[in-house]
Parts: structure tokens; C-alpha cells; sequence
């Protein structure tokens, strides 16, 4: 399987709290719910046929329990994602969770990059992490991470836990769709491509 890491995020890079003021107040949080006000139809589509692709969620045991404290409350039928949320299998990434309430739920546990590799090994279309962006981080730099989409929000909070600031290993990035919603949205979808490239100026007729 592929894994593929989606992530909601500010212009400055805060990934914490996107969906309410309390839904991540660690650290002193204040800020939350920067995503809410610019959600619209287009996001909503494009975020359904991204979980489409979905065979398996995999998540961190934070973002876990906080959403299976709060998908199976979602019992509208005509939610567009509450029902895959709550039947895709759920694989947490844990050491210290004995077995999951979130149904179907399988515990993995160990060292994260050792058993979401051979997770990744079996058959299927897509793993889908959703938050849990420290797990993300350190998959994406063990090279386990094969697309990265970004749904970056036009607000600067200048507070907030950053994605990807982790001391983790470079990595490139081939774009492969870009998408900007009506209410200012920006979709970004990248494939991952390995090691980082590096490169000097030489002026601009090197480059057209």
C-alpha cells in the first residue's frame, strides 16, 4: 500500500487545533478553528475523493482518541464522511493503548518505522494519515510517506505547534495537482521523491 499524508495548515506553517477553539488547546492554545471559516464545497468534494482512496486510516494515538471520541457521535447519513471515518479499519501507532474503542481498530506496537513498514508492505490502495503530523513527520522522514496533501488555510497565527518542524531528514517534492477553493483554500497534492535537491544560482538565462 501507499501512504499518503494529509495535513491542514496555516500560510505560517501551525497545523494545531484547525477544527475548533478546543479541539488541541496544548501548550497554551488559543487559536484553534482557523480552518472552519473558509471550508466550502469545493474542499468538502476534493477531501471526499481523497478519503475515497482510503483502504486504512493510520494515526498516532493522540489524533486516535481524539477522533474516536468524536466521529461516532456523526451519525448523519448525509455527512459525507462519517460513515467511511467510521468503518474504515484504524490502525494507532502506540505504546502504551492495550486495544482501541474505535471499531474496527488494530494496535501497533513497537518502533513505528519497523511496523508501518511491513503495515505498508501489504496489498492495497491507500494508508491515510489524518493529523496526527508527528507520526507523519517521522514517516515521512524514514522515506515511508509517498504522497503529501496540504490544505493551507490564508491565515497567520504566529502561534501553534508547526508541521514538519521536526529534525528529520530533507525531502523533495514533485507537485502533482494545485487547486484554490472560493473562499481561499489552496490544495496542494505532491508526490515524495526522495533526498532534497540542492543547486546554485547561475543567473536566470540558466533556467528558460
Amino acid at each position: 500500500m501507499k501512504i499518503a499524508l494529509t495535513e491542514f495548515v496555516t500560510l505560517d506553517g501551525v497545523s494545531q487545533g484547525p477544527g475548533s477553539p478546543d479541539e488541541d488547546t496544548s501548550g497554551g492554545f488559543i487559536r484553534g478553528g482557523w480552518l472552519v471559516p473558509h471550508m466550502d464545497r469545493t474542499f468538502v468534494q476534493r477531501a471526499s475523493d481523497w478519503l475515497d482512496l482510503a483502504d486504512g486510516l493510520l494515526l498516532g494515538r493522540r489524533t486516535y482518541e481524539a477522533f474516536a471520541r468524536d466521529w461516532p457521535k456523526i451519525t448523519d447519513p448525509a455527512d459525507p464522511f462519517a460513515e467511511r471515518m467510521n468503518t474504515l479499519p484504524k490502525y494507532v501507532v502506540t505504546n502504551t493503548l492495550i486495544e482501541g474503542t474505535w471499531n474496527p481498530t488494530i494496535v501497533l506496537k513497537g518502533d513505528p518505522v519497523h511496523t508501518v513498514t511491513e503495515l505498508k508492505a501489504q496489498p492495497g490502495r491507500e494508508l491515510q494519515i489524518h493529523g496526527s503530523a508527528r507520526l507523519g513527520d517521522s514517516l515521512l522522514s524514514a522515506g515511508l510517506i509517498d504522497t503529501l496533501r496540504l490544505v493551507i488555510a490564508p491565515a497567520v497565527l504566529r502561534t501553534g505547534r508547526r508541521l514538519l518542524a521536526g529534525a528529520g531528514a530533507p525531502c523533495g517534492l514533485h507537485l502533482l495537482h494545485h487547486e484554490a477553493t472560493p473562499n481561499g483554500l489552496l490544495l496542494l497534492e505532491y508526490a515524495v521523491t526522495g533526498q532534497a535537491r540542492q543547486g546554485e544560482y547561475e543567473g536566470v538565462t540558466a533556467f528558460i
